[in-house]
């Protein structure tokens, strides 16, 4: 069986940091635009729409859901933390898997981030239409007809309104990244502003026998919510996709990953209290805009809950638009290794931007969020996305081993036992999706598998060198670095 093909982390950043056409992309994003773009890439509708999901598989206890999924998610944000600072470049968990563990697992890591990205933009871009028309009717007692904002398996033609953000967020990001960052700090500051009035409101209204039972599904229910609960933190890795851009990557990305963590498990937590503990699980459990409703309830009036519409919109809006950047910024890394057709890496000189890949990704992903319903993939996305966390995990460990050397701005504490935990806690969540979800998702795994055999093998720029007996120059990558 042949050697891995394995990029070193030096050719990396060396490939990245090179100034030819092509690649020209701006470091202007500082640690604040990071930490807003990674607030604007999580909180959204895991929140706004996936908490009455989750509360009712878990009842009050979605607090605990919320802390388990977070602690996957954290021992994961160390590795990504450590990885990011390491090899700050665009290509994230991808970049990070092509270095540890080689070119087939990068292009599966590859191929779960489309499917991670694609569903998570999709889906979010069909939970921005409800609550567009809840902000509609509440400012104007009339919203959007079915017709015109669901699909046909919810009973509508087309979702205009989710065609709409897609587009919104093409145009912006095609503009610029620094145009696009200033947008997600402003939505950022918004709806962490919306999300505290909410808290306030909750609490002016809380009731402690409205949490009891605590947990009526017992601890099969605290799972079940915590695999609903982990769809709202998918994201943060999407700090890492900055790594380009970013003016002082190796110290600001590993900050504002762990900074974000901190901040939106608090705020998730503070957030599922208030809402049962104003009207009760079995009143926020399963219902659409909960967190309107929940306002409604409370004050008596449609004013609160349209003003949480408003925010529950523009927080939507951002978790698009930076889950967007993300995605085309995977893409072009690799496009750059050959792996995709090279259209993805190309970088208009004008905007210094991925125009075509951009705007590839937005009609792709346009058509799911326009007329399919997407409940039945969510599973199978939160799973993808377990994996490249797990497989994140494990490149740490590999790349601990393989590049001892290697400047490492933040290294995972409690090495080994935190990147052991986070392959573990990822098993268990991938474990709690069920089987069908597994046949699911091994059935994509193999699709995958053969597009990267029959394409990305054959035009691989690193197996096309390796063919021509080029050896890169591993002093020169290192002082690249």
């Amino acid at each position: 069986m042949p050697a891995p093909r394995i990029k070193s982390p030096h050719l990396l950043v060396a490939e990245s940091g090179a100034d030819r056409e092509g690649h020209g992309l701006k470091r202007t994003m500082g640690l604040f635009q990071l930490i807003c773009f990674g607030v604007g890439a999580i909180v959204g509708t895991g929140i706004f729409v996936g908490l009455s999901d989750s509360v009712a598989q878990a009842g009050p206890a979605v607090v605990v859901s919320f802390i388990l999924a977070a602690i996957t998610c954290v021992f994961t944000a160390f590795s990504f933390a450590e990885l990011g600072g390491a090899i700050p470049v665009s290509g994230s968990s991808y970049s990070f898997a092509y270095a540890g563990l080689g070119e087939s697992t990068a292009f599966l890591v590859g191929w779960c981030l489309l499917l991670e990205y694609g569903i998570s933009i999709s889906a979010v871009a069909v939970g921005w239409s409800q609550y567009v028309n809840e902000l509609l009717h509440s400012l104007t007692g009339w919203q959007l007809p079915d017709a015109l904002s669901a699909g046909p398996g919810d009973g509508g033609v087309v979702n205009l309104p989710a065609v709409i953000v897609i587009a919104m967020a093409a145009v912006l990001l095609v503009r610029g990244v620094r145009e696009s960052a200033r947008a997600t700090a402003a939505m950022a500051a918004v709806k962490l502003v919306i999300l505290l009035a909410f808290c306030a409101i909750g609490y002016s209204a809380f009731k402690d026998g409205n949490l009891t039972p605590f947990s009526p599904a017992g601890l099969g229910g605290i799972g079940a919510g915590t695999t609903a609960a982990f769809f709202s933190y998918i994201g943060f890795d999407a700090i890492t996709t900055a790594g380009e851009e970013a003016k002082n990557p190796r110290r600001d990305i590993p900050v504002a990953i762990l900074v974000c963590m901190g901040l939106v498990t608090l705020l998730y937590c503070a957030v599922a209290v208030a809402a049962i503990g104003a009207i009760g699980a079995h009143q926020v459990g399963g219902r659409p805009a909960a967190l309107s409703y929940v306002v409604n309830m409370v004050t008596g009036s449609t004013i609160g809950g349209g003003v949480i519409a408003f925010g529950a919109v523009v927080a939507i809006a951002s978790v698009v638009l930076a889950v967007m950047y993300g995605q085309t910024r995977i893409l072009l890394s690799m496009s750059r290794d050959g792996l995709i057709p090279r259209v993805f890496e190309k970088v208009s000189p004008k905007t210094s931007t991925p125009v075509a890949g951009t705007l590839i990704v937005a009609v792709v992903f346009a058509v799911p969020a326009a007329f399919a319903s997407l409940d039945s993939v969510v599973n199978l996305c939160t799973i993808g996305t377990l994996a490249i966390m797990a497989v994140v995990n494990i490149a740490v460990m590999a790349l601990r081993r393989r590049e001892p050397g290697l400047g490492r701005s933040f290294r995972v504490p409690l090495y080994p036992a935190a990147p052991l935990l986070g392959v573990a806690f990822c098993l268990y969540l991938m474990y709690e999706t069920g089987w069908q979800t597994w046949v699911q998702f091994a059935v994509f795994l193999a699709v995958g598998l053969g597009v990267y055999y029959a394409y990305g093998r054959r035009h691989s720029t690193l197996g096309r060198a390796e063919a021509a007996g080029v050896t890169p120059n591993a002093e020169r990558e290192r002082q690249a670095v």
